[in-house]
């Protein structure tokens, strides 16, 4: 699962792109606790989605002209976001939003990888990254739903120096994540090939985030209250936890799960 302790290829930072920032806002405050806090005139609508005055999540509004589809964006960690967006051109995917400084924050780049998922790029400056994580209303995990999970995987170690691992379950296979050399304590999420998945009803492949919950079943029926769907029921997957998959109510993606406990 996630930390704060952030390394080189892990994600760092997640952001929603909404129609309605103040009816986003009113949502994840009823789902998960967060309160939101304005960056500021000069940061053109952007904020900090707040869990106890510890930023969990940026977010802000999109406008009419900038279009596109409602979705939260993983961001990961690289000390040289040029870099790293080059190795993505070359390695087959594309620059929607090229390098740029976010003030004295950091620099930021937004990628589509060969297969056409949207990811995000966080060079830190001033902002580090995410102030909580794997606790109950933070990111806790990431994955990834491509059509070839063996392409994804050399992509992903070329760009981001991300190693892969296989873990048996019953019924099948899944495919972890962990930065460079990190092993399996600095695992943070997992390729999926959409044709596993019940729920992947468009062509595009995505990233999807986890929020950590400490009711999946409540958090379920709390967002159906507020106007969310549901993607995937609460299902319980041995020896990881209780999950679910959701959109809000504008039709950003995103999951939530109980973690199972850790083995002592």
């Amino acid at each position: 699962m996630l930390t704060t302790r952030f390394v080189t290829g892990a994600p760092n930072w997640i952001d929603l792109g909404t129609p309605d920032i103040e009816g986003a806002t009113s949502f994840y405050g009823a789902l998960f606790g967060w309160e939101f806090r304005d960056a500021g005139p000069e940061a053109g609508g952007y904020g900090f989605f707040q869990l106890g005055g510890r930023t969990a999540a940026g977010g802000m509004q999109m406008t009419e002209e900038q279009g596109g589809t409602p979705s939260w964006t993983v961001s990961f960690k690289t000390p040289d976001v040029d870099g790293t967006a080059k190795a993505a051109e070359q390695s087959g995917g594309a620059l929607p939003m090229p390098p740029m400084d976010v003030m004295d924050a950091g620099r930021m780049a937004v990628v589509t990888d060969s297969a056409g998922a949207v990811f995000g790029l966080w060079q830190p400056a001033r902002i580090k990254g995410l102030e909580v994580a794997g606790e109950p209303g933070s990111l806790c995990w990431v994955e990834l739903y491509t059509h070839d999970v063996p392409k994804a995987a050399v992509f992903y170690g070329r760009v981001l120096g991300l190693e892969t691992s296989g873990v048996e379950f019953p019924g099948g296979s899944y495919t972890c994540l962990n930065p460079a050399d990190g092993g399996e304590d600095s695992v943070f999420g997992g390729v999926i090939d959409v044709a596993d998945d019940p729920t992947h009803t468009e062509t595009t492949p995505y990233w999807l985030p986890y929020f950590e919950v400490t009711d999946t079943e409540a958090t379920v029926a709390k967002a159906q209250e507020l106007g969310g769907q549901v993607r995937m029921p609460a299902t319980e997957v041995e020896s990881v936890g209780t999950m679910a998959k959701l959109t809000d109510p504008y039709g950003a993606r995103f999951a939530i799960i109980k973690s199972a406990p850790r083995p002592v």
